[in-house]
């Protein structure tokens, strides 16, 4: 199962503002970067009434895997994960996380990219 629209965080000003004004916890296997919401740049996307919401981006490098259907395997993996351990009902944090996964991640070692993935998240602090 996907992440809900309503989650997903798309447009270049939304990935700009992660990027300079982010929080970042460096793993092995990715990085998670966590950074305010700003509503303001996201209201030409015509999603108004989830702006005050957690918004995800989960970023896979053709240097993880140059097929596409891995990459996309690898992103529904994260997001099933995030989905299940983060239902509509916690979705008020007003946070934008992007995951970037590093360049070497392969498929085959889900269990520690689902481990470190979720020792990122609680080390955020984004779960209690």
């Amino acid at each position: 199962m996907a992440l809900p629209k309503a989650m997903r965080l798309k447009g270049h000003r939304a990935f700009d503002h992660i990027h300079k004004n982010s929080v970042k916890y460096y793993g092995k296997l990715m990085t998670l970067k966590i950074a305010r919401s700003n509503p303001n740049i996201l209201i030409s996307h015509k999603n108004i009434d989830s702006l005050e919401n957690l918004k995800i981006a989960i970023a896979i490098s053709k240097k993880v895997s140059k097929k596409a259907v891995l990459r996309n395997k690898i992103r529904r993996l994260l997001q099933d994960w995030l989905f299940k351990n983060f239902g509509e009902e916690k979705n008020h944090k007003p946070y934008w996380l992007l995951v970037n996964l590093k360049a070497g991640v392969s498929f085959s070692d889900r269990i520690k990219l689902l481990e470190e993935f979720q020792h990122l998240i609680y080390k955020s602090g984004l779960f209690k």
